[in-house]
């Protein structure tokens, strides 16, 4: 129980000195900043997984509550933007595997599913099946979203003046009990039946494919509380944080290095494709950006929760990302071994 006591008071303090300093995003990057430092340190770490998964059920609950009939009425409209993330991911492949490759010095296996941008699971359960180095997914792919994440609320500061200081969401004294009681129910049920199944992403788009269908009947009109959605940014804060416990100095120099490297990479391609959305007028700047940064789904989702984006647009796209490359890489990873 040690590591664990040291994670949650390393993220409390993180949280603490982040409010204190007036920093944006405290209840998400406090934790990220707080946990990586303790990390680094050699600080054993621990988390309860079945805790943190649990969380992650608020931000498929808050999306679901927002997919209302209006807002379905916008899907069709998305199709040329969501036809460029495929585009995105071969792009990040073509650039990323050779990078790996030819600079790092990785073997085929680990430099494909060390690219990809799909669930960090996934990328590791595929990689471990071809052979690939477990360890190097693993840091190269917390790197990334650790990098995205951080790099992100920045970006919406310095770019378009994102006020990242609104509250997330109502208090909890503004939500009817009945409604939170059905919020619970939707988090629970739908992450269990969707695990159950095996759907990817199943503790966020279970409760939240349940919840869409929840509000489209009339049954549900507001999202979860604030205090729920600060609860969620601070475990998955935590999580990414402590990704990085036991990391030696061969895998800061190697792999730490190279997953750096590869977010300067990733950052300059997004960009790239939001200045052309935005050039073509298929959607906003920071939208777009949110839409197409290829860090975590749950990370994107709450800072468009935060600044107030389109919810169901960033969504949809992360969800057509993660889907094209865990049903795409193992056929993808043939074509491109080959080559």
């Amino acid at each position: 129980m040690i590591p664990v006591a040291t994670t949650f008071a390393s993220a409390a303090f993180g949280v603490a000195v982040f409010h204190v300093l007036a920093l944006p995003l405290p209840w998400l990057l406090g934790p990220i900043a707080a946990c990586l430092i303790t990390a680094l340190a050699g600080f054993d770490m621990g988390g309860i997984r079945l805790l943190n998964e649990s969380m992650r059920t608020i931000l498929g609950v808050a999306v679901g509550a927002t997919l209302t009939p209006a807002v379905l009425a916008t899907f069709p409209a998305m199709w040329p933007t969501l036809m460029l993330v495929p585009v995105m991911i071969a792009c990040i492949g073509v650039i990323g595997v050779p990078y790996f490759q030819r600079i790092c010095g990785f073997d085929f296996p680990t430099a494909y599913y060390s690219t990809m941008p799909g669930g960090l699971q996934d990328m590791i359960v595929f990689g471990e099946e071809a052979g690939g180095d477990v360890r190097a997914i693993s840091l190269i792919h917390a790197t990334r979203v650790m990098v995205i994440v951080v790099a992100l609320p920045f970006l919406l500061i310095g770019v378009w003046d994102a006020d990242l200081s609104n509250p997330p969401g109502e208090p909890v004294t503004d939500i009817p009990l009945h409604e939170l009681g059905l919020m619970c129910i939707c988090g629970l049920v739908g992450w269990r039946v969707a695990k159950r199944i095996g759907l990817f992403g199943a503790s966020i788009l279970g409760p939240l494919i349940l919840t869409a269908l929840l509000t489209l009947a009339d049954g549900l009109h507001h999202r979860p509380p604030a205090e729920a959605i600060w609860a969620a940014q601070f475990f998955i804060g935590m999580s990414i944080g402590t990704k990085y416990a036991g990391i030696t100095l061969d895998e800061v120099r190697r792999d730490l290095t190279a997953g750096l490297g590869f977010c300067l990479i990733l950052i300059v391609l997004t960009l790239i494709f939001v200045e052309a959305i935005y050039a073509l007028g298929l959607a906003s700047g920071m939208e777009a950006l949110l839409a197409f940064a290829p860090g975590g789904q749950a990370e994107l989702t709450v800072l468009a929760l935060i600044v107030g984006a389109d919810i169901a647009f960033v969504v949809a796209h992360h969800i057509l990302r993660i889907f094209a490359v865990i049903i795409g890489a193992p056929l993808a990873a043939r074509i491109f071994d080959r080559w």
